[in-house]
This record gives C-alpha cells, structure tokens and sequence, in this order.
C-alpha cells in the first residue's frame, strides 16, 4: 500500500480543487467517477454519478466508456465496481485505508463454516440460503454466489428476501452481516422476531441448537454497522417533543426498536426520495449518516431537515478516508498512465460474487 505523497498534504484547498478540475477536463470521458450519497460534500462534488449501493452498482455494470472508474466510496463498493466493469477498465479507490467496519464483521471461512453447520442443523429436506448485504467482502460475496445465493442492498433487500423464499428455493435465509437490516426486512415482510435467531460466529454453532434453526425463517448474522447504532428511542421521543408534528424517518440498518417507533425506514435512496416529494414546511428527523442529512438540508431550504439526535457521533469514519488530496493523488496517477490504489479482484473470486451481484441487479428494487 502507497502512502499519499507528503505534497499532496501542502496544497490549499484552493489548489487542489482547481487541480482536480483541471484532471477532470483533461482526462474527460477517459474517467467515471462515482460517488456515494455517504461522502463529504467536497468530494462528491466531482462525482459524475452519485447514489446508493444498487444504484452505483448498476452504473459500474453498464460502464463501458471510461477506461478509468473512481470509486469515491470504500472498499467493498469498489470490489464491486471491479466484478461488474469491463475486463479492460481499471477501478481505482483514492485511499486503500477507506474500509468498512461491517464488511469485517464476516470472512468467508467463518461464512462458508456458517452455512455447513446450520444445514446440518435444519436438518433434510431445509434449505439455508446466504443474502450477503453488498456491505460485503468479495470473498463473501464469491461464497454466496457459490451457494446459489444473491447479494442485496437495503433498496431491494425485501424483493432479494421474497425471490430467495420463493423462486430461489429457500426454506431459511442466512443474512450476512447485518442483524439489523435483516431483522426489520424479516418483519416488514410479515414474519414476527421469533422467526428470527441470530447467529454468533464466535460461537461454535452460531450459538444455536438443531430446535432453534428448525423453527426460525431467518438467521441472523451477529453483526451491524456502527454509524447506525448510535440512533437510540429517546433521540425519537426528544425530537417529536421538540417539534410537533415533526416526520421520522430512519434507515433500516438501525435497530428494530428505533425503526418501530418511525413513521418512515428506508434506504438512502428512499430517503432521498421521500423528503424530495415532502411539500415545503415540512419538518424531518433523519437518521443515516450525517453527510447525507447535512446535505439534505442544504438541498431542501423550504424544509426543516435535520440529524436525529444531533448530539450523536452518525458520521461514517472510513468513507471521510476520501478526501481531495487523496483524490487528485489518483488523478494525477491515471493522468500519467500509472495508476495507484488498483482494486483488482481474483478471477476466480470475482467469478462466483459476479453471480450473487447478478442476482441482486436482477431483483430490481420495490
């Protein structure tokens, strides 16, 4: 891993904005740069295209233009971006060190391990199937797809849920890696928590026994991401006595007990969607990470918009890793024909996490 050169750190703000422009004009339809709703303003800024996970996931799928895709997002989005672009483009993330805390939450020994104890436990005649969030390793991503499984985001994690227990032949969901996502989908589908079990990786067995897998649709993976846990009940309680009449609206990565007490759950993208089509004077408490909300409340001045529980640390560590200096790092580098921060997938990693990605392109959101 190339540390980013001392020089890039001495520019001003100024300068490394006009630079990045100037990389930008100069390298035109050679470079796509895709950007996360999650990233800070400054960067994102130079995103020819910005959205949520399925969204961007889309874009690198149909991307065949730019020999050079940057992913300002984090690790795994790029390890995607690699799987669907072209074999000829080069997918290039501006810092390596932009990871994803709950994408480590799961490997895919303990994930492969997971699912041969939990078949053995359902016992004949039961099928445990892995929904691997995008939030995801590519190896993880690869084992899913071996085991006839789709990756999903939380855009169109309910339709992902319905084709793996219906078309797919699933009698149980394994979901990977987030309890969250996973419990509330489980419950918006109609199922209840005690359909739900979860399953600890440290543990052997998960921590369950044969009567518990029976009984449950879905097994939960112990894990979850923690820009969304800090989203508490009394940050809701504080914000509807504050302004009444205020909208809730969360995303489902939160726990279940902050996503009941909502009016809305949803992705960032339905999130998006719904303020968009709110009407002037409305009041809203979002929670999701914190860049977006700013940004929301800057986009929408004829509405009152912002962070649940203003107080609580909603900022995503890892993506705040992309900042201009490390972007026009790697412009200057495709610019002079030597790329750095190359994310290059194993062929035959890549090959078995196309086939979940695919599932979940396929199973297009509700």
């Amino acid at each position: 891993m190339q540390d980013l050169p001392n020089e890039y750190c001495e520019l001003s703000s100024d300068e490394l904005h006009a630079r990045i422009a100037e990389r930008k004009r100069e390298l035109g339809a050679r470079l796509c740069i895709l950007g996360h709703h999650y990233q800070r303003d400054e960067v994102i800024r130079y995103a020819d295209h910005r959205g949520d996970s399925l969204k961007l996931s889309q874009i690198a799928s149909r991307q065949r233009e730019a020999k050079y895709i940057v992913f300002c997002g984090v690790h795994f989005m790029a390890e995607s971006a690699d799987i669907l672009a072209g074999e000829d483009q080069i997918v290039c993330l501006p810092n390596l060190r932009a990871g994803c805390a709950m994408a480590d939450q799961a490997d895919e020994d303990a994930v492969a391990t997971a699912l041969k104890e939990l078949s053995a436990l359902a016992g004949e005649g039961e099928t445990v199937m892995p929904v691997s969030y995008v939030n995801s390793t590519a190896a993880v991503k690869a084992v899913t797809g071996r085991a006839g499984g789709a990756c999903c985001t939380s855009s169109n994690v309910r339709n992902v849920f319905d084709w793996a227990l219906r078309a797919g032949g699933a009698t149980k969901i394994l979901a990977v890696p987030d309890q969250h996502l996973a419990r509330n989908t489980a419950v918006a589908l109609g199922y209840t928590e005690n359909d739900c079990v979860l399953y600890d990786p440290a543990l052997p067995n998960g921590g369950l026994d044969a009567k518990q897998v029976k009984a449950a649709t879905f097994i939960l993976w112990k894990g979850f991401c923690y820009v969304h846990q800090v989203f508490r009940p009394e940050h809701i309680h504080a914000a509807r006595a504050a302004t009444p009449g205020i909208k809730v609206i969360v995303h489902p990565e939160c726990p279940r007990e902050v996503v009941a007490l909502a009016d809305e759950s949803g992705s960032t993208s339905r999130i998006i969607k719904e303020i968009d089509e709110a009407p002037a004077g409305s009041a809203w408490a979002v929670a999701t990470e914190a860049n977006l909300v700013h940004r929301l409340a800057k986009q929408y001045p004829d509405k009152t918009i912002h962070l649940l529980g203003e107080t609580a640390p909603a900022n995503c560590v890892q993506m705040a890793r992309i900042d201009l200096p490390h972007l026009l790092w790697c412009l200057d580098a495709i610019a002079a024909d030597a790329p750095v921060n190359v994310i290059r997938v194993p062929k035959d990693i890549a090959a078995d996490a196309k086939l979940a990605l695919q599932r979940m392109i396929e199973t297009q959101s509700g």
